[in-house]
């Protein structure tokens, strides 16, 4: 699971990027550059309709490689699921994504490597175990461990349901209880599932179990993204 994770520096017309030396390595997360617009076929700004010249320049927006004026793209911001090493310049509607998607790079990824218990049970079996749960530091698996050992790629999974308690038909506030998974197991068409649930006794802290489910909530969010570039 660790071999292949070297990485190179790489500079590309949008800036430098720190990447893995083979693709099969890179995040699930991750997002590959947008091609540019070309300049010949952005006389205009894309956002305010302002008319190129020498005076008003245009910029390409890193994240979605359409043209703007420098009043339409004049943010830099990270943007790390493309492997940028400083903050790159993007569009106003960019920008705002990759912003909130900084609380996941910055936060939650850091919950889901650190893991949290839940009880695991897999298939149709009526026997669930007790299982440290946690995202590898690749971000390219998922690590159980247990009395049983089980990796899981993130690439492999299919969907993801996250269970909740607490809901009333007059509204109030949901918690995370557990999650359904199911995922293709490599080289074949077989498909798996696997059952989460927050235990209830002292081995389990259902606040932390929570909000490992909230961060893979939101990770499940970021795979589906990169899968329908």
């Amino acid at each position: 699971m660790s071999g292949g994770d070297a990485k190179k520096l790489v500079r590309s017309p949008s800036g430098l990027r720190m990447v893995p030396e083979h693709r099969a390595a890179r995040s699930p997360f991750g997002l590959d550059e947008p091609p540019w617009v070309p300049d010949k076929e952005c006389p205009r700004c894309m956002q305010c309709d302002t008319k190129f010249d020498f005076i008003t320049r245009k910029h390409h927006c890193r994240r979605c490689g359409k043209c703007f004026c420098d009043k339409c793209c004049s943010k830099k911001v990270p943007l790390p699921r493309m492997c940028f090493v400083d903050p790159v310049r993007q569009c106003a509607e960019c920008a705002l994504v990759s912003q909130k998607e900084t609380e996941f790079y910055d936060k939650q990824l850091k919950v889901l490597m650190n893991g949290a218990t839940f009880f695991v049970t897999l298939g149709t079996s009526d026997k669930s175990e007790l299982m440290v749960c946690r995202l590898s530091n690749n971000q390219r698996y998922l690590v159980l461990d247990g009395d049983s050992h089980y990796e899981i790629e993130i690439i492999q999974i299919s969907t993801v349901q996250i269970l909740t308690e607490g809901f009333t038909p007059g509204g109030g506030n949901t918690r995370a209880i557990g999650m359904i998974l199911q995922y293709k197991v490599p080289g074949s068409e077989e498909v798996m599932q696997m059952k989460f649930t927050a235990g209830e006794d002292f081995s389990c802290n259902k606040k932390l179990s929570a909000a490992w489910l909230a961060a893979m909530h939101k990770a499940t969010k970021l795979l589906y993204e990169s899968r329908d570039q």
